[in-house]
């Protein structure tokens, strides 16, 4: 009951809204079900349509148009055109909304506050005031002990993984219900199959570190500013965009970079400055990240899901650790996966030293190396292009 009340003073003023359209939508939403029995709510995080929320309803609208599916999106956001041209979609966060919502047969989204409002949803779900089917498709491969995505935390009906390793973590870890974590494949894995690469590009894509602190909806976005740019991230990071080596190797073996920080760090994008002309800083958005990595030769990353999706592509990468233990301990702490072990490119602490591998990257164009390969060999169970095909047989087979 604490642990209740605990998330009942986390509902903010905009949420109580909310629980007036719950309220308002589920008688609705009962005579509802008796047209729309077999349902199926899609979606991601809202903003984007990109994720594997995106790509398993476009694979379903594809190939079984018979099944009633809609996707939740803002009308706002700018991939919204491109996914109502394919079926039908719903606004996010809507009155209408939350009558799929609760009308759904099943509701799926590769983000666990995928609803119509997380705070209200997860107190409905979680604690058992409602009872519905939920799937996580997942935004990535889970590689640490991340404790939110707990059944004890999410309730959700179906988790799935992506390889074995991770599947028998999460299994035997996470709680789940006997059969509720599937291997599967993510979604959006199917797409990693068919690329171009530009030749001699390099990606930058560090993640978000969550104890920063700051808050995206703040009003005081220069007093955030100005504590970001304090922060070992920021100065860390823009050694490396802003390093005359990076700059060097760019003329010298006619490569560009991308620098593209997590979603999170986009309200921080203009602290990013770099003099280097071979250098683009990607700002949402004006660049597709699932494309980015498909049209790169090389990247640099950190702890990033992406750096899955990348080494799924059998490309060279390499990380830049420079605040390890720092972010195991605040972040996500540490699970089955060893970087020094697993990871599919070497570690570095210093920019220098991460700045020397990638000039010898860039000297042998960015072939990558044997025992990154085999590690591919060894973690990836499924590599093929089958994985919408396996998310929606194992939705279908388990609800019909």
């Amino acid at each position: 009951m604490s642990r209740f009340i605990e998330k009942l003073k986390g509902v903010k003023p905009k949420d109580i809204f909310h629980i007036f359209l719950f309220v308002l939508a589920l008688p609705i939403s009962l005579v509802y079900k008796q047209f729309r029995r077999d349902l199926w709510l899609v979606c991601d995080n809202g903003i984007e349509a990109a994720d594997n929320g995106y790509w398993l309803f476009e694979y379903i609208r594809r190939e079984h148009p018979e099944q009633d599916c809609v996707y939740a999106v803002y009308k706002t956001s700018s991939d919204y055109e491109k996914v109502n041209a394919i079926g039908k979609t719903v606004r996010y966060g809507s009155f209408m909304h939350w009558i799929l919502y609760l009308t759904a047969k099943v509701n799926i989204s590769s983000q666990k506050s995928g609803k119509p409002n997380f705070a209200v949803c997860y107190l409905l779900e979680v604690y058992g005031i409602i009872h519905n089917n939920r799937v996580f498709l997942q935004h990535g491969v889970v590689l640490t002990d991340i404790e939110f995505l707990y059944y004890e935390n999410t309730k959700m009906s179906m988790f799935v993984t992506s390889t074995y390793r991770e599947w028998e973590y999460i299994n035997n870890r996470y709680g789940y219900p006997e059969g509720a974590v599937k291997l599967l494949g993510l979604a959006r894995f199917d797409r990693l199959h068919d690329f171009e690469t530009v030749p001699n590009q390099i990606l930058i894509m560090p993640t978000w570190r969550d104890w920063l602190g700051t808050n995206a909806l703040s009003k005081n976005i220069d007093k955030d500013k100005e504590n970001f740019r304090k922060s070992d991230y920021y100065k860390n990071w823009s050694k490396v965009i802003k390093s005359k080596q990076l700059e060097e190797i760019c003329r010298k073996y006619n490569c560009t970079v991308m620098f593209c920080p997590h979603r999170d760090t986009q309200r921080f994008i203009d602290c990013f400055e770099s003099e280097n002309p071979y250098l683009t800083v990607c700002s949402y958005p004006n660049f597709n990240v699932q494309e980015l990595m498909k049209s790169s030769a090389f990247m640099v990353t950190d702890y990033s899901s992406v750096q899955i999706d990348f080494a799924y592509m059998k490309k060279p990468l390499a990380y830049f650790h420079f605040d390890y233990e720092e972010f195991s301990e605040k972040h996500y702490h540490k699970g089955y996966f060893d970087y020094a072990e697993d990871g599919f490119g070497p570690v570095f602490e210093s920019d220098v030293d991460l700045m020397n591998y990638t000039e010898k990257q860039a000297e042998k164009s960015f072939v990558n190396d044997d025992i990154y390969l085999q590690r591919h060999k060894e973690f990836f169970t499924l590599y093929d292009t089958d994985n919408c095909k396996r998310n929606y047989d194992a939705i279908k087979e388990r609800w019909g």
